[in-house]
């Protein structure tokens, strides 16, 4: 082979040689490419339904009156677990093995209710869309002649009521952390309820015996939305909602639920009941004074960093003792007390 033959054979095999290793280079991109699209989508819909999946609810079913005579045994009294403003409700079971609680709504208010413009069953499947952890869910409803009945999940919880009005061992079971982590959880579920639905749900009736507590006394908000039911019962009511309550066509606000929620701090605070909105007037002097000593449930230890029972009474007294316009933001009253439950160190005695 002559010389120059030589040269242009090998400058062709080198040719040769970088194409092959282009295209080898080529194929293990196109491989690689595919192989993070794929990821990279499988990635986006574990994303998609990690966000969506906590945020299905499903639409409240409805239930006939007879299905719900049998789950009640004829509302039978002896599946009574409370009695409240609004009516009865019992202990049930469903045709499929469900334990719920089931509302009857007293009588007089089924045959005087004019709803606002939209049917009972409509308002309830609203209501029943509403899904947090500091939220009782409601599952369904049924209506009839002089017959609404609301179906809520059943979790075999007392209501703060209870706690600290009723059972003389309650007071000291909510010591000072578990009284916090109560009002933080109310506040974050009357946030949501606020804030993250859409349109806005106006509870109408924030106080201890709509507050319930768990195992682990986490708090859930239950009969809310439900006061379209009773719009002039003052029944239950008074001294838990503001002036501009009794003033205002719509009565519940945004507003008068915080003043609701500042009266139940004052409840946590002192241990005292409402007595009609009397708790208010005494309550805020005693804050005002700073005279913690006095306002501060005696039933439980004064902790050893009174701190943060200062400022939720703090919380409790911009809510109840200010205007309207004055009051708070659930948003605000929201990053105060979860910063309270986040600095609150349990201890065996009950003190921070």
């Amino acid at each position: 082979m002559r010389h120059g033959e030589s040269i242009a054979y090998y400058l062709v095999l080198a040719l040769l040689s970088l194409a092959i290793f282009v295209f080898i280079l080529l194929v293990i991109f196109i491989i690689w490419k595919n192989k993070k699209n794929a990821n990279s989508n499988e990635t986006v819909h574990n994303q998609r339904s990690d966000e969506e999946s906590p945020s299905i609810k499903l639409c409240a079913s409805p239930y006939t009156l007879v299905e719900i005579d049998v789950a009640t045994d004829g509302f039978n009294e002896r599946r009574i677990i409370g009695k409240g403003r609004l009516g009865t409700v019992y202990a049930a079971v469903l045709a499929g093995g469900e334990l719920v609680a089931v509302k009857r709504i007293h009588p007089r208010f089924v045959l005087r209710n004019c709803g606002s413009g939209l049917g009972f069953s409509s308002i309830l499947k609203w209501l029943s869309l509403a899904n947090h952890p500091n939220v009782l869910s409601i599952l369904g409803f049924s209506e009839g002649p002089g017959e609404r009945i609301v179906v809520m999940e059943f979790m075999g919880m007392m209501s703060l009521d209870f706690y600290l009005h009723q059972n003389l061992d309650g007071a000291s079971l909510l010591d000072w952390g578990r009284r916090l982590r109560v009002a933080a959880g109310v506040a974050r579920g009357l946030e949501y309820l606020h804030e993250l639905v859409a349109p806005s749900i106006v509870h109408g009736c924030v106080k201890p015996s709509n507050i319930l507590i768990d195992v682990k006394f986490s708090a859930k908000i239950c009969d809310y939305g439900l006061s379209f039911l009773a719009p002039n019962e003052k029944e239950g009511i008074v001294g838990y909602v503001d002036q501009e309550y009794w003033l205002e066509p719509r009565g519940g606000s945004k507003e008068s639920d915080v003043y609701g929620l500042g009266v139940v701090l004052l409840e946590l605070l002192s241990g005292r009941r409402s007595e009609g909105g009397l708790i208010v007037k005494w309550g805020l002097p005693l804050i005002k004074e700073m005279k913690m000593g006095e306002l501060l449930d005696p039933r439980l230890m004064v902790p050893s960093d009174i701190k943060p029972l200062v400022r939720l009474a703090k919380v409790a007294s911009a809510c109840v003792g200010n205007s309207r316009k004055n009051r708070p933001l659930i948003v605000q009253v929201v990053a105060i007390l979860n910063d309270l439950q986040e600095e609150a160190v349990l201890l065996s005695n009950g003190s921070f």
